[in-house]
């Protein structure tokens, strides 16, 4: 903020003459010394100061009620969110719910329950998301990313999750018959009480899962499978798995 002090009171006209050296610069010292004036008296008018002032109190005024509504334009954000993916529920393509969900996901807000069922949703980055009952039967989200995130009891029959990362993702109890995790990344997944009928596993990853506890895999294709802990393939066709090469027989859902 500039501070406004008075400044020395100029000479007069007769004494600024006597600096004239030459006669032709006379109009430039007379302008110069009329400045000279303008700004001595300006430096002396207080109403100048106030303006100053207030202008600078306006823009503290404007930071504090932009930081005070903050909280009202992140929930203002959040609804618009939500009213994208609401809109095209029960739609096929995106509808803008790729954007809508990773942006209520990047501020930790839980999706609980959300039905994006068809819809297109290819490279979607949802980690630490909290998705628990969440409904994706069909939804085609291959090269996506759900790493660490809480998919617990979801409906993810004939999704396509091809080359996808659902590293140390709950999955319990959730339903993914006809499911298609070809070259997909589940290691450390927990599959406890999960359905996996003719679910697709080629290729897939399958370190560390938790696997002990699945409900039912039968039929389903784990040709392919790397780093399947030990004892996993031989009860996984005791209990009606088959081993397949990827593509060989392609369960349905697969080319959504």
């Amino acid at each position: 903020m500039r501070v406004y002090s008075p400044t020395t009171r100029p000479e007069s006209w007769a004494a600024k003459r006597k600096q004239i050296k030459r006669a032709w610069t006379s109009p430039f010292f007379y302008l110069d010394w009329l400045w000279e004036w303008a700004a001595f008296l300006l430096s002396n008018w207080k109403f100048l100061e106030v303006l100053e002032y207030l202008g600078s109190l306006s823009v503290l005024v404007a930071v504090i009620l932009y930081v005070s509504e903050s909280g009202d334009r992140t929930k203002q954000r959040h609804y618009q969110a939500w009213q994208v993916i609401n809109t095209a529920q029960g739609k096929g393509g995106s509808g803008g719910r790729i954007e809508a969900l990773e942006e209520l996901d990047a501020d930790s807000v839980p999706l609980v329950g959300v039905d994006v069922s068809g819809a297109f949703l290819q490279g979607i980055r949802l980690r630490r998301a909290h998705l628990t009952r969440a409904i994706f039967n069909a939804a085609d989200a291959r090269n996506s990313s759900f790493r660490y995130s809480d998919l617990t009891d979801s409906d993810l029959h004939f999704a396509n999750f091809r080359q996808s990362d659902f590293r140390a993702v709950n999955l319990a109890g959730s339903n993914m018959d006809d499911t298609d995790f070809s070259g997909a990344d589940l290691t450390e997944a927990n599959l406890a009480g999960a359905s996996l009928e003719r679910a697709d596993l080629s290729d897939t990853t399958l370190h560390g899962i938790e696997w002990r506890k699945i409900k039912s895999i039968r039929m389903a294709n784990i040709g392919g499978a790397k780093d399947a802990p030990d004892g996993f393939v031989a009860w996984a066709l005791a209990n009606g798995a088959i081993e397949t090469e990827a593509g060989a027989s392609d369960p349905p859902g697969k080319d959504q």
